[in-house]
């Protein structure tokens, strides 16, 4: 591991953080998604991720997807209700995805810190060596 590594490897995991806000936010936006019982529900989205070779860091291998089948409610004065009042709702637990918004959020801090602390040390040996 070379000492620049530390800055490729942290814009991995920043990469990689922002795709999982970009998911939750997602998720968190569409969470009183209704539709009718005709229509698929909105699906919650999630993000797999992979570590890489050597000192690559990680990486988003897929985007997985929830349930069509979501969750049906009874709201029966609801536009899109059927006959018998009922409505499609995304299958999202609102909880889950705030504890997922928290972790994405301090991992993206974590890995910002790193490329800030990494370039900080990198400009300090360019001054070691000019002096």
């Amino acid at each position: 591991m070379t000492a620049f590594d530390a800055i490729g490897i942290a814009s991995n995991g920043l990469t990689v953080h922002r795709k999982w806000l970009d998911a939750v936010s997602d998720n968190i936006a569409n969470v009183n998604t209704v539709k009718s019982m005709d229509d698929t529900a909105f699906q919650a989205r999630y993000v797999e991720v992979q570590e890489g070779a050597g000192t690559s860091g990680v990486f988003v291998k897929a985007d997985r997807y929830g349930s069509e089948a979501g969750r049906v409610t009874y709201l029966p004065d609801h536009p899109l209700a059927d006959a018998e009042g009922y409505v499609r709702m995304p299958d999202i637990d609102l909880g889950a995805q705030m504890a997922d918004l928290i972790m994405a959020q301090r991992g993206y801090q974590a890995n910002a810190a790193v490329v800030d602390r990494a370039k900080t040390a990198y400009e300090a040996a360019l001054q070691i060596g000019r002096g």
